[in-house]
């Protein structure tokens, strides 16, 4: 069983920054692919950005890809959400996610996190 805590959520303002983390407890970190998800109130969990096991792959949704930045340290198993110029429609929970394979869809990861509130104000 592997175990993902997310932190760094909170209230900010339009057009500020925030930077998410997910520390995970497996010794395999190192092997995963980690993922970002996002759930909005009234609306269905969405892909926000995955990166593989040795970060040479990395995406990030459409709504996000010019503003957020997913990153990782291996030797610390965490992975790291940057997120500038927020706006109100990013305001979500933020959850992370560990799977075999990087991919975009909730189904091909098999750890999640708790999630983390973002809640960004006009």
């Amino acid at each position: 069983q592997v175990q993902l805590v997310e932190s760094g959520g909170g209230l900010v303002q339009a057009g500020d920054s925030l930077r998410l983390t997910c520390k995970a407890s497996t010794r395999s970190f190192s092997t995963y692919v980690m993922g970002w998800f996002r759930q909005a109130p009234g609306k269905e969990r969405e892909f926000v950005s995955y990166i593989s096991a040795s970060s040479d792959l990395r995406s990030h949704a459409r709504p996000v890809k010019d503003r957020f930045f997913v990153s990782r340290d291996n030797d610390k198993n965490t992975m790291y959400l940057q997120m500038n110029n927020l706006t109100p429609e990013d305001t979500a929970v933020y959850y992370c996610a560990a799977g075999g394979r990087y991919s975009t869809q909730e189904m091909d990861y098999d750890y999640w996190g708790q999630g983390t509130q973002v809640t960004v104000s006009s």
